[in-house]
């Protein structure tokens, strides 16, 4: 039984006529008939009473298919309109982590905000998470795209596109003797604990601090590795030390943190979207253009 022997069916169950049915659908009723004794055939019953001089009626057997074959035709119809816009990432479902800095940069709410506007039906399933367990959820397939950290090499199979850059600034108590100050120095530094919101990484973060000891002429090994910017930020009102930020996290700051320029530091940190090189899914695709194109004064080359 195939859906052309079901829609015969059906909409000779609808017309009760042969002749009727044969125009509307545009085909002879020598086609109408060869194609419902298949169906009759198959199915060992018998779905219409028809003789010259009578009309057409539907035995109790027919009565009962045109039930269950115009629910069947319905769901068919509506899976093949899903299938379709399946191929043109009009529906689907995207699964997205995200750093925190992709929320106080605002690139996060800019992206969904773009996308949903033109791809309503598309599902989203979005998760915080930390830049390397993002990078291993991509390549194990677990994610489809990640707005994390940019990194000098990615995992085969994943690739990237910044799209957002930040200057970097020290984030210290209100009451720290160099929140006096405008801005500081590197080397004003040099006897301050650093506390750094990642754990094992030699990337990210860990590597613009090393920068900055090298600037100031310091070692700037972290004397605090938390979880995330706003536990730092929480250590940093309470005295614990000082925490390298990005620009942006002046948004989300608790009260009593001060924020000051390094005048002699220039790094910046990069913000990207990262996705499997071989993706396949529409939907995927048209996010990861999308975001892209959101940023195009910040976006670069692809990195693999």
């Amino acid at each position: 039984m195939d859906s052309r022997q079901l829609r015969v069916f059906v909409a000779l169950a609808e017309d009760l006529h042969f002749a009727r049915t044969a125009d509307r659908l545009g085909v002879a009723q020598s086609v109408l008939s060869e194609q419902l004794k298949k169906l009759e055939t198959d199915l060992g019953v018998k779905l219409l009473n028809r003789n010259k001089r009578a009309a057409v009626t539907l035995t109790d057997a027919g009565e009962l298919l045109l039930v269950e074959a115009t629910i069947a035709l319905r769901q068919l119809d509506r899976a093949e309109a899903v299938g379709r816009l399946a191929a043109r990432g009009e529906v689907g479902n995207i699964s997205l982590g995200y750093v925190g800095s992709a929320v106080s940069t605002g690139v996060l709410p800019a992206a969904l905000k773009t996308f949903r506007k033109a791809n309503p039906q598309v599902e989203m399933q979005i998760t915080a998470m930390e830049t390397p367990r993002q990078l291993e959820s991509l390549r194990d397939g677990q994610l489809d795209v990640g707005l994390l950290r940019s990194r000098s090499q990615y995992p085969e199979g994943v690739a990237a596109t910044v799209v957002m850059r930040e200057d970097l600034m020290i984030a210290l108590s209100e009451d720290h003797p160099l929140a006096k100050s405008s801005s500081i120095s590197a080397r004003e530094l040099r006897t301050e604990a650093f506390i750094v919101p990642q754990f094992s990484e030699s990337e990210g973060l860990a590597e613009n601090l090393a920068n900055l000891g090298r600037r100031g002429g310091f070692n700037a090994e972290p004397r605090y590795r938390v979880a995330d910017f706003m536990t730092a930020l929480c250590m940093t009102t309470a005295g614990y030390g000082v925490v390298l930020v990005p620009q942006s996290m002046k948004s989300l700051a608790p009260a009593d943190i001060a924020f000051r320029a390094i005048a002699d530091f220039r790094d910046e940190i990069e913000l990207a979207v990262a996705y499997r090189t071989r993706e396949v899914a529409p939907c995927v695709k048209k996010f990861v253009d999308a975001t892209i194109a959101r940023f195009p004064k910040q976006a670069t080359a692809r990195r693999r």
